[in-house]
């Protein structure tokens, strides 16, 4: 059975944005579940090898904390036998197992992995039932629509054969693979999803405000929220949403209580492996809309270390 969820709103996996800190941060302002970066099978494989060796765990590797329960780890790659494995590896980690059909990225597509696996309908569904046979925790989906606007109906099939093969929900981004990150999100086709599903439905794309997941919730019927891009340097929208479900309002936040949401990530990356050019990365998020942004961005950028970066963020107060 899936966990019981705090919220309805949800965090997205994203490569190089949601590392361990941003989501400690956005559980604490109230995400229902947080998602790891997507991770590929064969690199499991390999660190556990590796780790085993020398008496550490998988957790050296996809790190994260136990206050961000209840976590999904979310895997790429469509190697059954690597699969399998890959899934019983990270398992006893995890209270979550994320399969990812999404990904419109060609260096993903090219392998027969992310959003390619739309228009491979055996190929899929061995990939469920390998899946849920091999782990006890529930398996999960993420997917798009389909891959071109020809055959942005694919997710049709694909919803039923998941529900068939006991997946135990899915989160549906309703854009076409070759869109991207293109266009609007079609929430029709979430709508169109819960209307045809047995088990609960996500709905994800396009929400970078309370009154937008309220949107979604309300036009599509879809059980849950997942906020990617809208979250970026925004961990207020988790609290900011779940207030407005209940309240109808919610706070606003200043440019200098985002600054300081930048310094309570940068505080929490301490503990974990985080590359410094995703931490640069993640400042420029949290710069973003600020008067002066553009000249501190382009500081951040020439930043050499978590000193000189900490420094600039600091005389952003001055400017904010």
């Amino acid at each position: 059975m899936l966990p019981k969820f705090s919220s309805r709103a949800f965090l997205a996996p994203m490569a190089g944005v949601s590392d361990p800190a941003l989501r400690l941060q956005c559980k604490r302002m109230g995400a229902g579940l947080v998602v790891t970066e997507f991770t590929n099978i064969h690199s499991i494989i390999a660190k556990e090898k590796q780790f085993k060796e020398n008496m550490k765990t998988i957790q050296e590797f996809i790190e994260f904390s136990e206050q961000e329960r209840p976590i999904s780890v979310q895997l790429f790659g469509s190697d059954l036998v690597a699969l399998e494995k890959a899934a019983t590896i990270v398992e006893p980690y995890f209270d979550i197992i994320d399969y990812n059909m999404g990904c419109p990225a060609p260096h993903i597509t090219q392998q027969m992995a992310g959003g390619a696996l739309l228009q491979e309908t055996n190929l899929t569904q061995q990939i469920f039932q390998t899946l849920v046979s091999a782990v006890k925790k529930p398996v999960t989906l993420k997917i798009r629509s389909g891959v071109t606007d020809a055959s942005k109906f694919l997710f049709r099939e694909i919803a039923g054969i998941a529900e068939d093969e006991g997946i135990k929900m899915i989160t549906l981004h309703p854009r076409t693979v070759s869109q991207g990150y293109s266009g609007n999100a079609d929430w029709q086709l979430i709508k169109e999803l819960k209307e045809i599903s047995g088990i609960p439905i996500v709905g994800n794309g396009d929400i970078s405000t309370p009154e937008d997941a309220k949107t979604m919730l309300d036009e599509t019927n879809c059980d849950y929220v997942m906020i990617g891009r809208g979250a970026m340097g925004n961990p207020f929208l988790f609290e900011q949403i779940n207030d407005y479900l209940k309240t109808n309002s919610y706070k606003e936040y200043s440019f200098k209580d985002r600054l300081d949401s930048f310094f309570d990530y940068l505080h929490l990356t301490i503990q974990y492996k985080i590359k410094f050019s995703n931490i640069k990365s993640q400042a420029m998020r949290f710069t973003k809309g600020m008067r002066g942004g553009s000249k501190l961005r382009s500081k951040i950028t020439f930043s050499k270390n978590l000193e000189e970066l900490e420094k600039i963020m600091n005389e952003a107060y001055f400017i904010s």
